[in-house]
């Protein structure tokens, strides 16, 4: 790293936030997402030492960005609480403290989820639940089949409380 981006870096940690939004939007070309003083300072400090040294490799970026499309990311979590703006994805009523998860989830009802680009929909039964033809005990059993990994199959499902009932 050259003298000159260690000043830089340096004189980043004497800027105030207005000051290093101003300096982010520069370096990135695009406005900061956050106000916290100390991400704008390390994203700031990466970038013009990625812009003096090369940044990464064609290959890596190639990688990088393979790696992106496969997971299921978001900047930040939607409004609703839905994946997508716009449509009814779960047809499950928002539970109470009052109701028991399982009570609060009648057979024959439906859960949806948009999951890596696709949409999976699980049955509710009467001793469990449906995915592809396939009988599993809890949500939890479902989210692992899906996802590969432990998931705990209610927040999988986006079926939680609403904020007035915490």
């Amino acid at each position: 790293m050259g003298l000159n981006i260690i000043k830089e870096v340096a004189a980043l940690g004497r800027m105030a936030i207005p000051a290093l939004k101003q300096k982010y939007t520069e370096v990135f070309g695009e406005g900061p997402r956050s106000n916290n003083r100390q991400w704008l300072i390390r994203r700031i400090a990466w970038r013009l030492q990625a812009n003096e040294e090369g940044g990464l490799a064609e290959r890596a970026r190639q990688k990088a960005l393979e790696l992106a499309n496969d997971a299921d990311l978001r900047m930040m979590a939607p409004r609703d609480g839905l994946a997508l703006s716009g449509s009814a994805l779960s047809s499950v009523r928002t539970l109470s403290n009052a109701e028991s998860r399982r009570s609060a989830l009648p057979p024959g009802t439906f859960l949806t989820r948009r999951y890596k680009g696709r949409l999976v929909e699980v049955m509710v039964a009467e001793d469990g639940f449906e995915y592809e033809g396939e009988h599993f005990k809890s949500l939890t059993a479902v989210a692992n089949r899906i996802t590969g990994a432990h998931w705990n199959g209610y927040h999988f499902f986006r079926l939680s409380k609403q904020e007035g009932d915490r």
